[in-house]
């Protein structure tokens, strides 16, 4: 059965079946050539672009609503650019490291050789179903491995394009995608991969750890959590609420490193809610018929923002709701941007990720307490610090810890090709993107050679004081 055939639940005896396929097929190629890695990386790349506006489409189709541009932008265009930039550098990546040796172990050499693992597992959420799905593939196959993809469920049309593209340019036993609902997932979840990597919610990724662990396959967990955007001292408020309403309502806030809430000291509040509501509507003048304006993914996602809102309110926050013409959104998908001001702790808002464009403002005393606001909390996947002055911003990068940071804007560093992307502690462990990407899915092995003249034969029994004497050179001791 092809790729692009399963188009329904595959059972767990599949699932190993395919993985024994892919086994057999690394075992026959376990170090493939660089133009072999090359081409392969290339013709994802060039295959994506050439469908973008299919891409587009099932997105759509989806969520209801997706904005073109964003998909062109974010799942298609981020994709390609991150493979073809792999593309250029898996030569240098694939170069044997060398390592210096200690002069007690001369003549020999030693160096790292990065060596395939072999077959990956890639478990793809639905918020960004394309770029989340190939630009970790991108760095496996680089890597020489194959890749087993299971996408979500939760965006059908676009996981059944997928799997029909990477049909048409990978043999089965190098690229094979499985279709189905969270059945399918546990199974696949469970499988004895060579490395797993999961991208999604935290307690979805506990379960998946779990899974690996009874096979002690080694896992990426790519997270979320709440991402915080602080206002320092010298940041501008203009600019602060520029930046993060643009992170915010991009994709109706359904990204893992949006910002989740503002800390704002109680002198700025006000100055801040306005130019966050100026800021929204400028870029959303309408919500209901604007194509720029992504709908929520689907009716559980919606009702559980809802719901958020509903019990902010009846413990006492004031619900800011930017809906500049004043639209009825009653069928629509989508809600409007919405502030959440007075917000405390005992409201779900600020307890679980609100993947959702619903943003609350907490006011602070001054920077230290934002600080420790942050601290107080588990540690997020990204943080965003909008400060003017140097001092200011490596003392917060120093005292904070996040998986990333963009400084005086939002989202972007996770379009740096060059910087590796995850999380820390609860938001996730490990990371890929460019390098970091080759190295997740190789096994740096360490080589030690000896050539034929050699000085081992001091390290042989039987022992003596010239044992000792070696043991004391060794250690950097004279005498």
């Amino acid at each position: 059965m092809s790729a692009a055939e399963q188009v329904v639940a595959s059972p767990k005896e599949a699932l190993e079946a395919a993985l024994a396929r892919h086994r057999a097929a690394f075992r026959a190629e376990s170090y493939p050539d660089l133009a072999t890695r090359r081409a392969r990386v290339e013709a994802l790349a060039d295959a994506l672009w050439a469908r973008r506006e299919d891409l587009v489409a099932a997105v759509t189709a989806d969520f209801g609503h997706r904005s073109r541009h964003e998909t062109l932008l974010a799942d298609v265009g981020l994709s390609v650019m991150s493979l073809r930039d792999t593309a250029k550098h898996i030569g240098a990546w694939m170069e044997p490291e060398r390592r210096k040796v200690a002069l007690h172990f001369l003549p020999g050499a030693a160096r790292i050789l990065p060596q395939p693992l072999g077959v990956v597992g890639i478990i793809a959420p639905w918020n960004y179903p394309v770029q989340l799905a190939v630009v970790p593939m991108g760095a496996a196959l680089a890597a020489g491995n194959r890749v087993m993809l299971k996408p979500s469920e939760l965006t059908p049309a676009t996981s059944k394009l997928l799997a029909e593209i990477l049909g048409g340019i990978f043999p089965e036993d190098l690229v094979s995608v499985h279709l189905g609902d969270a059945q399918v997932g546990a199974a696949f979840s469970g499988l004895r991969f060579d490395h797993l990597l999961f991208t999604g919610s935290t307690a979805v990724g506990r379960r998946v750890m779990m899974a690996a662990a009874e096979n002690l396959v080694p896992v990426t967990l790519e997270l979320g959590g709440k991402s915080p955007a602080i206002l320092g001292p010298g940041g501008s408020v203009t600019r602060a609420a520029d930046r993060i309403a643009n992170g915010k309502v991009f994709n109706a806030g359904q990204t893992c490193i949006a910002p989740d809430y503002v800390l704002v000291t109680s002198d700025k509040k006000d100055a801040m809610v306005e130019a966050l509501k100026e800021k929204i509507a400028a870029r959303l003048p309408t919500l209901a018929g604007n194509d720029d304006y992504t709908a929520i993914v689907n009716e559980r996602h919606h009702a559980r923002l809802q719901h958020l809102l509903d019990d902010a309110r009846e413990k006492g926050a004031t619900i800011v709701e930017v809906n500049p013409a004043g639209e009825d959104l009653a069928g629509t998908g989508k809600i409007a941007p919405t502030l959440v001001l007075d917000a405390t702790e005992d409201m779900e808002i600020l307890q679980e990720e609100i993947f959702g464009p619903l943003l609350p403002i907490v006011t602070v005393g001054d920077l230290d307490e934002a600080i420790a606001y942050v601290l107080d909390h588990p540690r997020p996947l990204s943080l965003y610090l909008f400060e003017s002055r140097g001092a200011v911003i490596d003392d917060v990068l120093k005292r904070t810890h996040a998986g990333g940071v963009t400084v005086n804007d939002t989202l972007l560093h996770v379009a740096q090709e060059d910087l590796p992307f995850g999380g820390v502690g609860p938001s996730g462990m490990g990371a890929y993107h460019g390098k970091e990407g080759f190295d997740t899915f190789s096994h740096r092995k360490s080589v030690f050679e000896q050539p034929r003249l050699n000085t081992s034969f001091l390290l042989d029994a039987p022992f003596g004081k010239q044992t000792e004497r070696l043991v004391r050179l060794l250690v950097g001791l004279s005498g």
